[in-house]
């Protein structure tokens, strides 16, 4: 499935109206440990088609990183009808991003 870029403008109808499961990846290009958390989010994102994959650049889109209260990256929310239901901070393996989904 497409990763879907987020920001402010398309945040609510991609994430917040969204009536599948919502993983959303807050990260910059700076960031060693979102290089290394990526490919594990994009193969999710092609394995499961019941669940939506978004990912939000941290300096293109400071206010959302903001809203959440972003203090470290990789984050990765988990929203699920439009409420946030579940995070993880930092490089973690494949299977406890799956235990948060």
């Amino acid at each position: 499935m497409e990763i879907k870029a987020l920001t402010s403008e398309n945040f609510e109808a991609e994430v917040l109206k969204e009536s599948k499961t919502v993983l959303v990846d807050f990260w910059a290009s700076w960031c060693g440990p979102c290089r290394m958390l990526s490919p594990v989010v994009d193969q999710i994102a092609e394995e499961r088609q019941d669940i939506k994959v978004c990912k939000v650049n941290i300096d293109e889109q400071p206010e959302l990183a903001q809203k959440f209260g972003i203090m470290s990256i990789p984050t990765l929310l988990v929203f699920r009808d439009g409420k946030q239901v579940n995070s993880s901070v930092g490089v973690r393996p494949k299977q406890d991003i799956l235990n948060i989904l």
